[in-house]
């Protein structure tokens, strides 16, 4: 059973890269695009820029659980895709995950906390 959240369809990653909104921050680019569905669907890219196939999939790793401990605080419905910039390789945890939460507050897709 394929999970739901996750973005496979060739036609779903055309229509973001050409009809959604990206946002740059130091270490990752963030496309979105409203989905109209109750939930988000993430896909996670790392390019041959990365570095080889060992930096690609460290830098997935990074991404994805730094989104794993936003995925609360963000919007529902919203197709998002997080690709890694080649500034990643010498990112730590902390800084990858400060630069995905400043990306998805500036594309307003973070919910309003009270603080």
């Amino acid at each position: 059973m394929l999970r739901p959240e996750v973005l496979r369809s060739k036609k779903d990653f055309t229509d973001i890269y050409n009809k959604g909104k990206s946002l740059g921050d130091r270490y990752v680019v963030v496309f979105h695009r409203e989905n109209h569905l109750d939930y988000t669907r993430t896909a996670f890219l790392a390019s041959k820029k990365v570095g080889k196939s060992v930096q690609r999939n460290k830098a997935r790793r990074l991404m994805k659980e730094s989104y794993r401990e936003l995925k609360d605080f963000v919007k529902p419905g919203h197709d998002i895709i997080i690709i890694a910039r080649n500034t990643i390789n010498q990112a730590t945890y902390r800084q990858v995950k400060k630069s995905l939460r400043n990306a998805l507050h500036r594309g307003k897709l973070l919910k309003e906390t009270k603080e």
